[in-house]
């Protein structure tokens, strides 16, 4: 049974939700495939479109979105309005666990109760303001943190699923897209990461996870393939920098994320 003090936060998560146009989920299978890293810089191109965006870092037991932003060391403000999250450049607003803990090397152990209160808080308690688009940067797999967005978020537009070529990876990336699906929750469409690395020597393309796996992928499940990033050497160094790749680069991989953007935004507006 609902008690008061539920009833006035879900008050609360709905009256800021209802002031962010669109919501969106990244997803990833397993690790190690790059969804931050995606997550960030479709923030900040959409930013750079002109749109106001958030990052709810909603990967509790590893929030890297500030390490990737720069802002590892800012802790939010408190207001009469709620939390405010931290500012980034040229509009884009973030929140994250990863502010709140003790130190950097201070790791969350949590069971899912207590993760779901920590979203639900974000979602309810942060003043986010009137947003273009929140996206929702979940952790891998199909566990507590997912569920937890998918049920607490009214009006989801939907999940962006990202991978990289190789069949494990595939695999996982597969149960993302049957996950949304189950909840009745759209799929945006599947992006493909590491797709091929070009040799800054000689030009040569390399598959070093194959490529393609994505693109089959969602014709498979009948779901939009959004595109590959390649990887380049630059992406690493502006992760572990805290410089948004897409603001320091014109390469390939730049091209590749405005072209998502754009296929996001077709999607979104239902075109």
């Amino acid at each position: 049974m609902k008690t008061e003090e539920d009833m006035d936060q879900e008050k609360r998560l709905n009256e800021r939700m209802s002031k962010v146009k669109h919501k969106i989920m990244v997803m990833s299978g397993k690790g190690g495939v790059g969804k931050t890293t995606v997550s960030v810089n479709l923030a900040l191109t959409l930013a750079a479109k002109g749109y106001e965006v958030g990052i709810l870092d909603a990967d509790i037991h590893g929030p890297n979105v500030p390490k990737m932003l720069g802002i590892e060391d800012v802790r939010p403000d408190v207001s009469e309005d709620g939390i405010a999250p931290v500012l980034v450049p040229p509009r884009v607003k973030v929140m994250s666990l990863a502010f709140l803990l003790a130190s950097k090397d201070t790791p969350v152990v949590w069971r899912g109760p207590l993760k779901m209160g920590a979203i639900k808080q974000f979602l309810s308690d942060v003043f986010w303001g009137d947003l273009d688009c929140l996206i929702i940067d979940l952790p891998p797999g199909t566990g507590d943190e997912p569920l937890s967005v998918a049920q607490l978020i009214p009006n989801l537009d939907g999940a962006i699923v990202v991978t990289t070529p190789q069949d494990v990876a595939l695999l996982d990336s597969r149960k993302s897209v049957t996950f949304a699906k189950e909840l009745g929750m759209p799929v945006i469409g599947i992006v493909e990461n590491m797709s091929g690395f070009k040799c800054p020597k000689c030009g040569e393309t390399i598959d070093l996870f194959k490529i393609g796996g994505g693109e089959h992928a969602a014709s498979d499940m009948n779901v939009p393939f959004l595109g590959r990033i390649p990887i380049e050497v630059t992406i690493v160094e502006s992760g572990d920098s805290g410089i948004p790749f897409v603001l320091e680069h014109d390469s390939e991989a730049a091209s590749a994320f405005e072209a998502i953007v754009d296929a996001i935004e077709q999607f979104v507006k239902g075109d």
